[in-house]
């Protein structure tokens, strides 16, 4: 339930929009918010813009986008980031929403996991599936080492600068943070379940050329079933195919499973929720809470359809009903930005 509370925090933003997810549809309402001389603030779990498209599937190509018979999904979140520059949002990422609380003036102050406040007059829900938490494989001893060697993404690459880094997984995210890190890091080993990838062959190609060269450790077909250390992540155990086990040094260690979506502390908001998604009115993409909306794929109704034009769409109509909240004794005056071009703050 929303109450009425104050909040003291180490950080306290303040802007129009709070819009809870960085993926293409949050980032194109940056866009069409602006257009109406409203500021954003984003917030996303994970560490940078793009949503999926950044985190899960950067190189594949996109083909329902209007006006691009194909279009990579980052040069995607890219174009989208470059089209909302103009009207500055402000983002923290890496940061997961924790509470929703109403002021007395109708307008709304959400928490993060950073205790980062943002004050707002209109939130909007563009989490995608929800927010996403990380798949963590079934290793001994796992979350006793959580924050202490163990993460399951990489916020800060400087903060590995120098160490020994064991990495696991198979799919882009485990690859491009090889690569990277190989210049980074004192020692990177990376160690996946088979011997192929499911990530771009290109950076699969890089990978083995980097273990061919003796600048990165790979273990294939094995599996990390231990960490042991004493109070922090020392040392990683791996059980290959034939069950031999191998002990490695190790400062951090990073399983890159991918990621699960959850619509996390949302679901306690007093929203219309069915299966996961939230029911919305499609008139402008409201939820049961006023001054609550949600777009993308993170929403629910009468002949959804959950492609990435569709939400960008609801971005469009959302931000026409917002801005009687942001602007509450002016009148709306709707212009083609080909008569008018597009303002900046």
């Amino acid at each position: 339930m929303l109450k009425y509370r104050c909040y003291h925090t180490k950080t306290m933003i303040t802007t129009d929009i709070c819009i809870i997810g960085a993926g293409p549809v949050g980032l194109f309402a940056v866009f069409e918010a602006g257009l109406l001389k409203m500021r954003c603030h984003l917030i996303d779990a994970l560490p940078q813009v793009g949503g999926q498209l950044s985190e899960i599937y950067p190189q594949k190509p996109i083909y329902d986008i209007p006006g691009f018979p194909a279009i990579n999904a980052q040069k995607l979140v890219d174009n989208l980031m470059e089209q909302a520059a103009p009207f500055k949002p402000t983002f923290s990422l890496g940061e997961r929403v924790e509470t929703l609380t109403r002021q007395p003036d109708e307008s709304f102050v959400i928490t993060t996991s950073d205790n980062t406040a943002v004050h707002c007059r209109v939130v909007v829900i563009a989490g995608g599936l929800g927010s996403f938490e990380p798949r963590k494989p079934d290793i001994e001893n796992l979350e006793r080492f959580e924050g202490k060697g163990v993460a399951y993404m990489v916020k800060n690459p400087e903060s590995l600068r120098d160490r020994r880094v064991v990495l696991a997984g198979g799919g882009d995210s485990a690859l491009d943070w090889t690569i990277f890190l190989a210049d980074v890091a004192k020692e990177v080993t990376l160690v996946h379940r088979s011997d192929t990838f499911r990530g771009a062959p290109d950076s699969a190609e890089k990978v083995f050329d980097l273990a061919s060269q003796g600048k990165i450790n790979l273990v294939l077909q094995s599996n990390i079933t231990s960490i042991n250390g004493n109070g922090k992540l020392a040392e990683v155990n791996i059980t290959a195919k034939d069950k031999t086990v191998t002990t490695l040094p190790a400062d951090n260690l990073i399983p890159l499973f991918g990621l699960t979506p959850k619509l996390g502390p949302i679901a306690d908001w007093g929203l219309n929720i069915d299966k996961s998604a939230i029911s919305v009115n499609t008139t402008d993409y409201s939820t049961g809470v006023e001054r609550i909306y949600a777009i993308g794929d993170i929403n629910t109704y009468p002949g959804k359809l959950k492609l990435i034009l569709c939400g960008f769409h609801e971005a469009a109509l959302m931000c026409q009903s917002a801005f009687k909240y942001v602007y509450p004794s002016q009148k709306l005056s709707f212009k083609y930005t080909t008569v008018n071009g597009v303002p900046t703050f």
